[in-house]
């Protein structure tokens, strides 16, 4: 068999007519299909504004610029995500401080965070870990008693919805992640969501150079040379071959979900009955994503540790990867002096984490020579 990459994007005909339609028009940056993108996301997720950009990274940026974050400020996240989450607070002048996570679910604790709160704090950035939804009913209520804004990190969470309600409509803000290995792809790109038109138009200007709103369209026969600058703005949008990839994804994304969680049920199935794993959480009062599929392995269990674990899979022609390298374990976060001990369950989820592939290209063939050889490593290894 070949190998089995951990992701792959399902890119078919309907994409590809899409964009080569976007060729043909002569809208190659931001145009008339990333709006339309943007209207039709907007509607699917239940969120008023919608803005394209060309990561989720982007969002997060200028979202906290949007609300007024900058030096002196200080800022709440987890420790246990990709980088990107903790590099725009940076940006913007303010400061990270970490919550540790909940060892069961991933994501950020919320019967931690009032203890970081400050004075200095502006906002607190949940990331929804692999696709499953953060308990936003407290984390919205210790924002309102405190006067913070939410500022949602989706990279993983489009399809994901907490207590019947879509994420990108709970937080003030909620920035998704179109990369080429998430669920919806458009190859690089982002989308942030939010219900407050002033937001929204301040998101369009910072997106653009800092032009006003409607510069996108000063090409077009509705379109004027004329345009001025409100802001020193940033090169962030989206583009219409980008959107065009989107409209279609958009469209499947729902049987591309379906995939996923027939794939992450063949898994739970096999996995747990081994005592050496602990399988993904998930429950019925939410909907899990399943961006990712991390297989937890218990400390002590086997003869291998989680490396050996992975170099042994790709022999057997299994690509898997590592969720996440938590953000104080870096070099330059070390530097800052963040400590990983601070975080001892973000520490403990990292040192057991091995994402398996997980995505609907993924053949019924495939999925089984995963499951078959994960169970065979774990018999050969085990004390």
């Amino acid at each position: 068999m070949e190998f089995i990459p951990y992701a792959l994007p399902l890119i078919e005909d309907n994409e590809i007519k899409e964009v080569v339609d976007t060729l043909h028009s002569n809208w190659l940056s931001k145009g008339p299909k990333t709006v339309e993108f943007e209207k039709q996301f907007s509607q699917y997720v239940n969120a008023n504004h919608s803005l394209g950009l060309n990561s989720c990274t982007a969002g997060l940026h200028i979202s906290q610029l949007a609300a007024g974050i900058g030096v002196g400020d200080e800022v709440i996240t987890t420790p246990y995500t990709f980088v990107a989450s903790a590099n725009t607070i940076i940006h913007t002048g303010a400061t990270p401080v970490f919550v540790d996570i909940d060892p069961v679910t991933f994501n950020i604790d919320p019967k931690k965070i009032e203890e970081k709160i400050t004075s200095k704090t502006k906002a607190i950035i949940p990331v929804h870990f692999a696709g499953y939804p953060c308990d936003m009913d407290p984390i919205m209520e210790i924002a309102q008693k405190h006067n913070l804004i939410v500022i949602e990190d989706a990279a993983h969470a489009v399809y994901t919805k907490y207590k019947g309600r879509m994420v990108g409509s709970i937080g003030d803000f909620t920035c998704f992640s179109f990369y080429a290995t998430k669920n919806l792809v458009t190859g690089e790109g982002g989308m942030v969501t939010t219900h407050n038109e002033e937001w929204a138009d301040q998101l369009r200007v910072m997106s653009l150079h800092g032009m006003s709103k409607n510069a996108w369209n000063r090409y077009g026969d509705k379109g004027t040379w004329f345009y001025e600058v409100e802001y020193p703005g940033f090169k962030y949008n989206m583009t219409d071959m980008q959107a065009a990839l989107g409209l279609v994804q958009l469209d499947k994304l729902e049987s591309m979900q379906r995939r996923r969680e027939e794939i992450a049920k063949k898994y739970n199935e096999a996995f747990s009955k081994v005592e050496g794993f602990t399988t993904p959480y998930s429950n019925e009062e939410n909907v899990h994503a399943w961006h990712l599929y991390v297989l937890r392995l218990k400390n002590g269990y086997f003869t291998i540790d989680r490396g050996e674990f992975i170099e042994q899979l790709k022999e057997k022609g299994i690509g898997t990867s590592v969720h996440f390298i938590p953000v104080p374990m870096h070099p330059y976060y070390k530097k800052l002096g963040y400590n990983i001990e601070d975080y001892p369950n973000a520490l403990a989820a990292y040192n057991g984490a091995l994402s398996l592939p997980l995505y609907p290209k993924m053949t019924d063939e495939q999925v089984d020579h995963v499951i078959n050889m994960v169970l065979e490593l774990a018999e050969t290894s085990k004390k």
